[in-house]
């Protein structure tokens, strides 16, 4: 029982970062487009969450290589979740207008 919950807190570790990451990373995009200076943003917002996200894994890993495939499968599963959600009303439509369009 207790490898089970270590798998699952993993797993939620997983989901955690990959929600600060990707999450971050759209944020950034936003914010950097906009800033005088975009360079700065995005080197500094790629070491912050590349810094984080290594330390994350590592800890939530426990140095076990199960617990860090969940933490990594938490993290991938995050970001589809995150590309979901983030997505520009736009590009939704163009998506289904391609994808009817194939379908006849």
């Amino acid at each position: 029982m207790s490898e089970v919950f270590n798998l699952i807190s993993a797993l939620v570790a997983g989901f955690l970062l990959g929600a600060f990451f990707f999450g971050g990373l759209w944020w950034t995009v936003r914010k950097g487009l906009l800033s005088g200076q975009p360079a700065l943003w995005f080197f500094g917002s790629l070491l912050l969450r590349t810094g984080i996200a290594v330390a994350g894994f590592y800890f939530a890993s426990g140095g076990h290589w199960d617990r860090l495939l969940m933490c990594l499968l938490g993290f991938f599963i995050m970001r589809r979740i995150v590309t979901r959600l983030t997505r520009a009303p736009e590009e939704e439509s163009n998506q289904l207008a391609k994808e009817a369009g194939h379908a006849t």
